[in-house]
């Protein structure tokens, strides 16, 4: 659930440079650093434009890492000092940011920004450097097609799996009770159509037919016409590749036309703390991928909701675990290779990387030789006014609601 605070508590300005230094820095009287020396961490991140909302969460995220580690004694016995740069979510302004991150300021380790349009830039700067690069929200396939040796996404799995559990489940049914007709429309992002189409080709597999394939672009207000064409398909599932504001606009239109899908998915939007109120409290049987919930079991999960809260006043959500879960896989390389700076170093902590398993609060995580994640996401369903869990079986927290109700 994306905070309300963030709005209010990340009014940043175009351009803006933000220093989080937590905990005591010191060096040499010549400028050159000492084991007392911070660990300089150089971030990028969509703080405005099209990715802001989504952006400030994943700083959010990174934020409560560095000060959760440096609490317990930073990394290496050194503190964790963050360097945040506002990309404004171009992706030119965020190579621009990685030069100066990694080529002037020197920065120790990056990690990445918001958003597969920005991840693919930003890695490739990474790459060229050789420096480890762990991300938290690349996840559509161009990211994992470009070659790239030191990329490494952190969640469960990438936007093509989001939707396996679904489709495993919808194609387990009888004949008669699946859906026959699906309409798909997705945002013109890798990530929004990866989620959608990784869905329909399962779909299309088992005879499941599309009647509606809709892209618009990420600007897109006014989805009177797209509404129109699902309407009057009639289809029996709703499938939206969407962020936030596109997905909140596009049920307010069909909800204007009184078309009543018997499932709708939305690979954002449903668990934003603002989406119920914003299409009308008809949230019932709305569903969506997620890699996070705050109940999820894992050791570290519980300390991270937690001191989470203290920190930010709300519970975490997806994009804040998947920052944070990007700063657990990058203090788990730094301990197991005793090093964190540029140079031979970061060699070390990509082959740790690619060798090893990290515990985290998303769960235990591992990747193929591309940095792709090996897992699949859950699946959250509006129930009784709340999202939950519904699949898959052994982690539900309640059973799926199959047709939906009218919204």
């Amino acid at each position: 659930m994306r905070s309300p605070l963030r709005r209010t508590r990340w009014a940043t300005a175009l351009g803006v440079t933000t220093i989080l230094a937590l905990g005591a820095c010191s060096g040499g009287d010549d400028g050159e650093s000492t084991t007392d020396d911070p660990i300089l961490v150089g971030i990028s991140l969509p703080l405005t434009g099209d990715f802001s909302e989504p952006g400030k969460g994943v700083q959010q995220g990174y934020e409560a890492w560095a000060k959760i580690t440096n609490d317990k004694g930073g990394l290496l016995g050194r503190q964790i000092q963050l360097k945040i740069l506002d990309d404004q979510s171009n992706a030119d302004r965020v190579v621009a940011d990685y030069e100066q991150l990694i080529g002037s300021d020197k920065a120790d380790l990056v990690v990445g920004p918001f958003s597969t349009r920005l991840v693919v830039p930003a890695a490739r700067v990474a790459e060229e450097y050789g420096m480890l690069f762990v991300e938290p929200a690349g996840a559509a396939k161009e990211v994992f097609s470009q070659g790239f040796k030191n990329i490494f996404y952190a969640a469960p799995a990438v936007a093509n799996d989001h939707y396996n559990h679904l489709a495993t489940y919808l194609l387990a049914l009888p004949a008669d009770k699946r859906p026959k007709t699906v309409a798909y429309a997705a945002m013109d992002d890798p990530f929004a159509q990866g989620t959608a189409y990784g869905l329909k080709d399962k779909l299309e597999a088992a005879g499941i037919k599309t009647v509606v394939n809709e892209v618009y672009p990420p600007n897109t207000t006014d989805f009177g016409s797209i509404a129109a064409k699902i309407a009057a398909s009639k289809a029996d599932m709703l499938v939206g590749g969407s962020q936030y504001q596109d997905g909140v606009n596009l049920i307010v239109a069909l909800q204007q036309l009184n078309y009543q899908p018997k499932l709708a998915a939305f690979s954002g939007a449903p668990t934003n703390p603002e989406f119920a109120k914003a299409i009308g409290n008809k949230t019932e049987g709305v569903l969506s991928p997620t890699g996070y919930s705050v109940d999820a079991p894992y050791e570290s999960n519980k300390e991270f909701v937690e001191k989470y809260k203290a920190q930010f006043g709300a519970a975490p959500d997806e994009d804040q675990a998947n920052a944070y879960t990007t700063g657990q896989v990058v203090a788990a390389a730094v301990t197991a290779a005793g090093c964190a700076e540029q140079g031979d170093c970061q060699q070390k902590l990509v082959d740790w990387v690619h060798a090893n398993k990290v515990e985290t609060v998303v769960g235990p995580l591992s990747w193929d030789q591309s940095g792709k994640p090996q897992g699949a996401h859950m699946i959250q369903q509006w129930i009784g006014g709340k999202i939950k869990i519904v699949l898959p079986e052994p982690v539900k927290e309640a059973d799926f609601l199959y047709p939906k109700p009218a919204w």
